[in-house]
């Protein structure tokens, strides 16, 4: 009976034991979802995080305006300008995958990513102060010069600063955010790029700010305009770092337990280029889309100017006098626009995303994008172009936002960073590819005609639509209801 006695004992206490380690496994488990999931942001808090890129995209804005111009005033040929802008995407080909892995490996008092863009941002105001005074410098070296090296510091500080952006974005925000979180982007990008943009014309109809000059001097509205960008894009940078708090790398380290782990310790740069190899499913997929929509936005931006003023207003393309100068300024305010709808329409896309699904939503963008650009060459008059804008606007919001929700669910959280960096790649190759061929085609496909350009790149969005339906998606929900 003793001997029973014992055996029945042990049996009931190892029994008990090793439910007490289950029941204990599970508990930890449970609690680790339960409470180590990313907290809920509310909208005030995820409109702090993103308003730096208010301040960026008003200094992207001047600077795609009137790089240019200035450009011009201090010396340049229309025939270089494309030379100078092609440093735009080989700057952030080069700069955003490294601060995209040093951002991921990065740990101070300010956190994970925003020594990153705060640094992008004070170095990109001293560009936008110092490119439109460049004179002050030919004591030293030719303006153009100066100018231009102005114009690659600009290019490289806001490569440096907006790619930490959208990993701030993925880092604090959980899955059912970030389409808000980055349509929230959007709409700062938007209000961003309508004020840099109407800013040098307000300056002088509003309050009365000179916009003439002598040669080889830029006007004071320029001036003015490019002073008050650098204000602005500190303080809206400043905004975002003083009110938005980063998760410590513990904290990151229990959201990423499912992940993929690691080594750190046989971690280097050059692991980019592996990283390039190992890139999930989803983002080859994409790859495709960035690469249809960038070329067609790239188009777009370099000849839209000299296409409306050939085509609608019916100039010879050799005629830059000044009705070519309010043509010009006639797409300066259309640009606007597109920015505006984008600003107004990306409120609009969490809500139609939870709808039709992150990938629908933006393929129909995508389809209104290329619709408008092709639309140009049907237009009677100027003011038809509005609705070409509204198009474009449409699928300008659906592109900066519906990729990289789409993107942040497939990407290790440990390499969210580098991984946003070298999905630049996919928006800088196809802009290098367009400047070196896109000049070439015009001339010798085209017949020097420009429009056939914008009507090249509506169906390089169109078949960027095509493209975004073969996507995988992994972590998409779409909220079905019941009529």
């Amino acid at each position: 009976m003793p001997c029973k006695s014992n055996f029945t004992t042990t049996i009931f206490f190892h029994t008990s034991q090793t439910q007490l380690k289950q029941f204990c496994f599970g508990l930890y488990y449970y609690l680790i979802l339960t409470f180590m999931e990313k907290r809920k942001l509310s909208f005030w808090d995820i409109w702090n995080m993103s308003f730096g890129f208010l301040g960026i995209q008003m200094g992207f804005a001047l600077q795609n305006a009137n790089a240019s111009r200035i450009l011009q005033i201090f010396g340049a040929d229309v025939h270089e300008l494309s030379w100078f802008w092609i440093v735009a995407p080989l700057t952030g080909l080069i700069v955003q995958p490294i601060i995209g892995y040093y951002s991921d490996r990065t740990w101070t008092k300010l956190g994970r990513r925003r020594p990153y863009f705060l640094t992008g941002a004070l170095l990109a105001s001293m560009g936008l102060i110092l490119m439109p005074n460049a004179d002050m410098f030919t004591a030293f070296m030719p303006a153009l010069w100066v100018g231009a090296g102005m114009l690659m510091i600009m290019d490289a500080s806001f490569n440096v600063a907006m790619e930490p952006f959208r990993a701030l974005v993925a880092d604090l925000l959980p899955s059912d955010q970030r389409t808000l979180g980055f349509s929230i982007q959007t709409v700062l990008i938007g209000i961003g790029a309508v004020i840099g943009s109407w800013l040098p014309y307000v300056l002088t109809n509003w309050f009365g700010v000179l916009n003439e000059s002598g040669p080889g001097e830029v006007p004071t509205n320029l001036l003015l305009s490019f002073i008050i960008g650098a204000s602005v894009l500190v303080c809206s940078i400043l905004i975002t770092v003083f009110t938005t708090k980063e998760y410590s790398p513990e904290e990151m380290a229990q959201f990423s337990e499912a992940d993929e782990e690691i080594e750190e310790e046989s971690s280097s740069l050059f692991d980019i280029f592996s990283d390039f190899r190992k890139m999930p499913l989803t983002m080859k997929q994409l790859s495709s889309v960035q690469f249809f929509s960038w070329f067609g936005l790239f188009g777009m931006w370099v000849f839209s100017t000299p296409a409306i003023a050939h085509h609608v207003y019916g100039l010879a393309l050799d005629d830059h006098g000044d009705a070519f100068q309010r043509a010009g300024d006639w797409v300066g305010i259309l640009f606007g626009v597109y920015n505006g709808v984008s600003a107004i329409y990306a409120f609009f896309l969490p809500a139609i995303a939870k709808k039709l699904g992150r990938k629908m939503t933006y393929a129909i963008g995508l389809v209104f994008g290329g619709l408008g650009l092709i639309s140009i060459y049907f237009v009677p008059n100027e003011n038809w172009l509005f609705l070409s804008m509204f198009g474009i606007g449409i699928a300008w919001a659906s592109i900066l936002a519906m990729p990289y929700a789409i993107l942040a669910g497939s990407i290790p959280a440990k390499k969210m960073g580098v991984y946003m960096g070298i999905f630049n790649f996919f928006i800088v190759l196809p802009q290098i590819i367009n400047a070196l061929i896109g000049g070439p085609i015009v001339k010798y496909v085209y017949g020097g005609n420009p429009i056939f350009a914008l009507i090249l790149s509506g169906v390089s969005l169109l078949i960027a639509a095509a493209l975004v339906t073969k996507v995988k998606d992994v972590d998409d929900t779409v909220i079905i209801t019941n009529n």
